[in-house]
């Protein structure tokens, strides 16, 4: 097997011991957990407003997808963790724009009791070359 490392300053850097993402080369790309920090400073975007906080953690998902020569497209699964299952509905919205229709990933829900960060939303996902 052999594996590539992913890292973008397009997106923020690891805040722990470990990478963006890795490739299992013409294969997958696991992309770690993206929380909502701007990859330019690190500062948290949104804090309080989910729906803002997913729209960036999307876009940080994007990035990295980007940088291993991938897209939203390539997605094949996702995990999504809640701080509040109450906001299952706001981030369904912001995530239904982009991963909808027929080609919508596989996804698990679940609500954790703490988040890095105190974030409100983190995504992880796999992506198919």
């Amino acid at each position: 097997m052999e594996r590539t490392i992913i890292n973008t300053n397009q997106a923020p850097a690891p805040v722990g011991p470990y990478n963006q993402a890795v490739a299992v080369t013409g294969q997958l790309i696991f992309v770690a957990g993206q929380i909502a920090l701007d990859p330019t400073t690190g500062d948290l975007v949104g804090q309080g407003d989910v729906a803002a906080q997913t729209e960036q953690v999307i876009a940080n998902l994007k990035a990295i997808l980007e940088a291993a020569g991938a897209s939203l497209d390539h997605v094949v699964k996702t995990s999504v963790f809640l701080k509040d299952m109450n906001d299952f509905g706001t981030v369904n919205t912001v995530y239904g724009k982009y991963f909808g229709g027929d080609n919508a990933p596989a996804r698990a829900c679940v609500e954790v009791s703490r988040l890095p960060k105190d974030v409100a939303v983190e995504i992880e996902c796999i992506a198919a070359l």
